[in-house]
């Protein structure tokens, strides 16, 4: 890795850091964070893919309440580098992203912890109608969460494409990364089903389990192909289903009145 790579590398995963707070343009999601490091390593194709199969996983994580979700930002920035860096596979990336970010989870909820002593301070700055200080407080927070995932994406970056990875890697057994990977697949399930519980679309579920059916009993179908179906059948679904339309009322018969004055009038 040259050393404009490694910067660039550091600043992507800055980003990503500070995204996973900020929520606005989402630079914390494993599509947007892998894609971007597969930008600056030369290899955008793969950061896609491995982008793509990562957002299915963590499609249902998010922060509800004071109950925090697993760190995507810190998984994809790292996977990415062992994939694309280390020359490893997408299912080996997966694999490793799924405990990277459990790991990042804990980190989260102890920087987290960190930025209370900023909250404070800036309530002391408030009081004093100091406002630049009350900016450096939130800057300092928002650099914190930054570092969060940029000092460890940094430390492997150090490493990648050594011998140093092949050698963790293989010190993992293989029945721990076959697991993972299976409840890799899992939790992609998971994330959907709770999208859609969220949603409260219920009447929904039959399109949700017939998309799992295609997928295993048509192997030769691929997303395109999953895609192109569930657009035709939400089509389809939306003419026939009455709650998208609005109720036709009948018209009320004319009463014996109302015709004789209209006839009144009409002479």
């Amino acid at each position: 890795m040259s050393p404009l790579e490694f910067i660039l590398v550091i600043l992507v995963a800055l980003v990503c850091g500070m995204a996973s707070v900020l929520d606005e343009r989402q630079f914390h999601r494993p599509i947007v964070a892998c894609t971007l490091m597969g930008l600056v390593l030369g290899d955008m194709q793969t950061g896609i893919i491995l982008g793509g199969s990562l957002e299915l996983i963590a499609l249902g994580w998010m922060n509800v309440g004071a109950a925090m979700a697993p760190d995507a930002a810190l998984a994809s920035t790292i996977a990415a580098l062992v994939v694309i860096e280390g020359h490893q596979s997408i299912g080996e990336g997966i694999a490793l992203a799924v405990p990277l970010a459990a790991a990042g989870q804990v980190l989260t909820i102890f920087v987290r912890t960190i930025t209370v002593f900023f909250q404070h301070q800036a309530d002391r700055f408030a009081a004093n109608a100091n406002f630049r200080g009350v900016e450096l407080m939130h800057f300092s927070g928002l650099a914190l969460q930054g570092l969060r995932v940029a000092i460890p994406t940094a430390a492997v970056a150090a490493v990648a494409g050594t011998h140093i990875v092949q050698t963790w890697l293989d010190a993992i057994p293989e029945v721990i990364t076959g697991g993972l990977q299976v409840a890799g697949g899992f939790i992609v399930v998971v994330g959907y089903a709770m999208v859609i519980n969220m949603m409260r679309a219920k009447a929904l579920m039959p399109f949700f389990f017939l998309g799992f059916v295609l997928a295993a009993f048509i192997p030769d179908l691929n997303l395109v192909g999953l895609g192109i179906m569930g657009a035709c059948l939400a089509v389809i679904y939306v003419q026939l289903n009455p709650a998208f339309h609005d109720s036709i009322v009948a018209p009320a018969p004319a009463t014996a009145g109302a015709s004789n004055n209209l006839d009144n009038e009409l002479e």
